[in-house]
């Protein structure tokens, strides 16, 4: 027993980085909670944006929009994290397997719990609004992606941030502009479901690997007691 552990899925050299930017997000995600809490209507940011009432695209961008707003539905995202799950345990790295599983479900039940607690509606009072679930979840699974890619190729602090934040904004960008696009969501509904993507994730890919220390510290620690022995 050598007590050597499994690679991280939070590559070191990017961990003090990713804090700071899951914590800056986080308070993102809680400002605009405060400021559209109970609202019905888009502010004004919003519509600076755009005016989010209805769908403002048409063929065949429409059809772009609805290919993007399927990898966010139950199936699509479903396919996404088999793809996902299949590749990490077929190069036999459990701990990725459960990263990806972790790090988007952790991501979309904040998300679908923020949307209770915030209140904001569109399109009438059923349809909670913010933050945007779909957008959390493509931004979350390309972060875990990128993150897992940067980890195996051994990537520094500026490739893998770089990799990491273009995966992030790329991942968001595409699935925002779907749910604005169709009518979905407000624009700042997409703002807190990224920032609620890059708060959840590090902070899941933190804990997995502090759960997965826990055991090999133990085996060391006992080692070294019986070598002392």
């Amino acid at each position: 027993m050598t007590g050597r552990s499994a690679p991280t899925v939070l590559s070191p050299a990017l961990r003090a980085w990713l804090g700071l930017i899951a914590a800056l997000a986080a308070l993102v995600v809680v400002v605009l909670g405060v400021l559209y809490a109970g609202h019905s209507e888009p502010g004004t940011v919003d519509r600076w944006v755009i005016d989010p009432t209805a769908d403002s695209v048409r063929p065949p961008w429409r059809h772009a929009a609805l290919a993007t707003d399927f990898l966010g539905e139950p199936v699509g995202a479903a396919m996404l994290v088999v793809a996902a799950v299949t590749g990490c345990l077929l190069l036999r790295r459990p701990r990725a397997a459960v990263f990806v599983v972790a790090g988007v479900a952790t991501t979309v039940v904040t998300a679908t719990l923020l949307k209770s607690l915030v209140g904001r509606t569109i399109h009438g009072d059923g349809n909670l609004s913010y933050p945007s679930g779909h957008t959390a979840f493509l931004t979350a699974f390309a972060l875990v992606v990128a993150l897992l890619v940067t980890g195996w190729l051994g990537l520094g602090r500026t490739a893998g941030l770089s990799l990491v934040l273009a995966a992030a904004l790329v991942a968001g960008a595409a699935m925002g502009w779907a749910q604005v696009a169709l009518g979905a969501h407000y624009p700042t509904d997409v703002l807190g479901g990224w920032c609620t993507a890059l708060a959840v994730v590090p902070a899941t890919a933190w804990l997995i690997d502090r759960m997965a220390a826990r055991p090999v510290d133990r085996m060391a620690a006992d080692a070294g007691q019986r070598d002392r022995s």
